[in-house]
C-alpha cells in the first residue's frame, strides 16, 4: 500500500432539494476540507434533466473562488454527450484560468436506465445510443481546441472549421478522464475506451470487488494500447456513513441515495458502495479497496449529519487509513 492515498471529498448538491445542506454549507464545508489538510480534491456531480441538481459549471466558479489548493473536479461529467463541445471547451478553460489549473473532468455517457437519460436527450434529438460516440468526439473536440488555434474538425456529430477558442486551459494538457461502471462481465468495450482516449479512469464499486475486476480489465487494456497501467490515474467515487451502528450507517446511506437517486440501489449496493460503521470499520473497508489498486477514493458523506460526520472523517477515519 502507498504512505499516503490521495482522497477527495464529493459535495452532495442535490441534497438541497431534500434537507441534507444548503449550498452555504457546502462551499463552507469545501473550505473546511481544504483547512483539514486530509483532502487534494473537491468534487460535484452533473446532469440537466435526467437527475437534476444545481449547474456544475456554476458550482465550479464558485468553488474555485473559494479555495485555493484543491483540485476541483466534477465526477462525473454525466451531461458531456449533449452539450456543445466549443461552448464547453471554452467554460472550462475559462475555470482552469480563474482556478490557476486546478480543474479535474470526468466525463461519461450519462446513461440512465428507465427511458430518463433518453427524455433528456430527445430535447436535442441525441439517443441513448449515441451518447458513448458524442462523448468520444466531444473529448477529440476539446482537447483540439485547448492546443491549437484555427482548428476544423469533421466527425459523425459536429463539424466546424477555422475555430480559436481563448484562454485555453492553464494545465497543458489539461485532463480529461472518462467514468465507466460497468460490470466486469461486461467491461470488455468500456474498458478500451478508457485506456484508447482517456487520461485516467473513475469508477464506483456496486458489487464485491467490482473495482478490483474493472481494474485488471482496464490494465489489460491499456496494455494492449501500450501505456502501463502503474502510470495511469484511477479514482473510486465512494460513500461514507460513520456510526457505533454499522447497520444503521447503512440503513440511513440506503434511505440517502434514494433520495438521491431514487430506489435504484439494493441494500447489497450500498454496503459495496459505502465505507460503513465505526472509524476503524470505515477505515477496513477503505483500506480493502486501495489493496485492490484504487490510487486515489472521493468521499460523499450519506448521512443528513454533514458537519458531524466531516469531522469525525478527518479527525478519525482517513487517519486510520494513512497510518
Amino acid at each position: 500500500m502507498a504512505s499516503r492515498i490521495s482522497f477527495g471529498l464529493t459535495l452532495p448538491q442535490r441534497g438541497v432539494f431534500f434537507g441534507v445542506a444548503s449550498w452555504p454549507d457546502m462551499l463552507k464545508m469545501a473550505q473546511d476540507a481544504e483547512r483539514s489538510g486530509a483532502f487534494d480534491s473537491i468534487w460535484v456531480g452533473d446532469s440537466v434533466m435526467a437527475k437534476p441538481r444545481p449547474e456544475s459549471i456554476a458550482l465550479l466558479g464558485a468553488l474555485s473562488a473559494a479555495t485555493e489548493r484543491m483540485r476541483l473536479g466534477v465526477g462525473c461529467m454525466a451531461s458531456f454527450p449533449i452539450r456543445d463541445p466549443i461552448v464547453f471547451a471554452y467554460q472550462w478553460a475559462t475555470l482552469d484560468l480563474i482556478s490557476n489549473g486546478r480543474m479535474w473532468l470526468a466525463a461519461c455517457t450519462g446513461i440512465v436506465a428507465g427511458g430518463v437519460s433518453a427524455r433528456e436527450g430527445g430535447v436535442w434529438g441525441i439517443s441513448d445510443g449515441q451518447r458513448g460516440n458524442r462523448m468520444a468526439e466531444n473529448i477529440a473536440i476539446c482537447r483540439k481546441l485547448w492546443s491549437e488555434d484555427n482548428v476544423s474538425f469533421a466527425g459523425k456529430y459536429r463539424s466546424f472549421a477555422g475555430v480559436t477558442i481563448s484562454p485555453r486551459p492553464v494545465q497543458n494538457p489539461c485532463p480529461i478522464w472518462i467514468a465507466a461502471n460497468p460490470p466486469p462481465q461486461a467491461a470488455d468495450v468500456p474498458m478500451r475506451r478508457v485506456a484508447k482516449i482517456s487520461d485516467g479512469w473513475m469508477t464506483v464499486q456496486l458489487f464485491p470487488k467490482m473495482f478490483a475486476g474493472n481494474w485488471a480489465k482496464l490494465s489489460d487494456a491499456l496494455r494492449a494500447e501500450g501505456r502501463d497501467p502503474a502510470g495511469f490515474g484511477n479514482i473510486e467515487y465512494h460513500n461514507v456513513n460513520i456510526n457505533p451502528d454499522r447497520v444503521a450507517a447503512l440503513a440511513e446511506s440506503k434511505r440517502f441515495l434514494d433520495e438521491y437517486y431514487g430506489p435504484v440501489f439494493a441494500p447489497q449496493m450500498v454496503e459495496c458502495w459505502t465505507a460503513a460503521g465505526t472509524p476503524a470499520q470505515c477505515a477496513a473497508h477503505l483500506r480493502d479497496l486501495i489493496d485492490d489498486g484504487a490510487k486515489a477514493i472521493t468521499l460523499r458523506i450519506t448521512s443528513w449529519d454533514q458537519k458531524g460526520q466531516f469531522q469525525r472523517l478527518v479527525n478519525e477515519v482517513l487517519p486510520l487509513v494513512q497510518n
